[in-house]
């Protein structure tokens, strides 16, 4: 979920601003033979090539993988296009915890226990007390924030990790081929804010059950999704549907104005970009999140729609 990603991923950047918790430090890839590894779709249309390789969060810490064929196209690849990271300084986020705190942090004294509908908080309480020994942290904070700090937690105790930066890991790759990398900036700080200052109650109720059914059910299937991700095991990924909670979750961003459009936006962009290589010449590599290539009408399917030859990883 593309849209899920940049808010638990840049927002809690902010978020983490106003919480007492230390955060993590950011886990690297680790690159080697001990996998198949995931592969790449090729994207070709007459001289040109576009090979792609799908990103996954969460992974589990120090998973490896095996980089044998993104190196082989290396040799011959003019560009490797990666998503420009979603970064934000102290300075920053300082200012934004005092201009925008309303939309991290619950106001009037209230707490999620008076804003959350009693049968999700009471899930909510029921998780947090697994993961953590504070009967009210992060009471204080919107409802969707606190959820993300929620199953952050439940995902460093269950050795997942939202940190592992595929990105980095190609760019080491590309520099040590000495291909040129260049940064797609896909979405920013100001189209997360905009998409929680426009993001209805029902939306993020939807959202926050997703985050839930995620702690309580969903991180054994996480696991086995990543582990088949390490191993290039494509049709398994497939079979691993994640709950209706989450496609329910989706379909309300959907439906909504501001976060729906944010969404459009990103998938444009890649496509965009996609075809300024498409239509030249040579090799290009990108890396972009898995699901928003394999989604209905995803990337793939619109890469497919304007007649570009899709072959997937495996495929002669």
């Amino acid at each position: 979920m593309a849209m899920a990603a940049l808010l638990a991923g840049g927002l809690l950047s902010i978020a983490r601003g106003a919480d007492p918790a230390p955060p993590q430090e950011l886990e690297e890839l680790v690159v080697n033979g001990d996998r198949t590894g995931p592969g790449l779709w090729h994207v070709h249309h007459g001289d040109a090539q576009l090979w792609i390789l799908g990103s996954m969060s969460p992974l589990p810490k120090g998973i490896t993988w095996r980089s044998k064929q993104v190196e082989d196209v290396l040799g011959s690849t003019s560009q490797v296009l990666v998503q420009k990271p979603f970064d934000i300084g102290v300075a920053h986020i300082v200012w934004l915890l005092l201009t925008e705190r309303s939309l991290f942090m619950l106001r009037g004294g209230k707490r999620l226990k008076d804003v959350m509908p009693a049968d999700l908080h009471a899930r909510f309480a029921v998780q947090r007390a697994k993961y953590t020994d504070d009967p009210t942290k992060w009471e204080r904070f919107r409802p969707l924030i606190a959820a993300a700090f929620l199953q952050q937690a439940a995902f460093h105790q269950a050795g997942l990790s939202t940190r592992v930066d595929m990105g980095a890991a190609m760019r080491t790759l590309a520099k040590n081929h000495g291909v040129r990398v260049e940064e797609v900036k896909i979405a920013g700080v100001s189209d997360a804010l905009e998409a929680l200052k426009t993001m209805a109650p029902a939306t993020e109720n939807a959202c926050v059950a997703a985050s839930l059914v995620t702690v309580e059910s969903d991180l054994p299937r996480l696991l086995d999704r990543a582990q088949a991700w390490a191993g290039g095991n494509i049709e398994r990924i497939q079979e691993l549907r994640g709950p209706a909670e989450v496609d329910a979750c989706r379909a309300a961003l959907d439906a909504g104005s501001g976060p729906a459009d944010v969404i459009a936006r990103m998938r444009a962009t890649w496509l965009g970009v996609f075809e300024k290589y498409l239509q030249g010449r040579g090799s290009t590599i990108a890396v972009v999140n898995f699901d928003m290539l394999l989604e209905r009408g995803g990337l793939l399917d619109e890469l497919r729609a304007k007649g570009y030859q899709v072959d997937a990883p495996g495929d002669k």
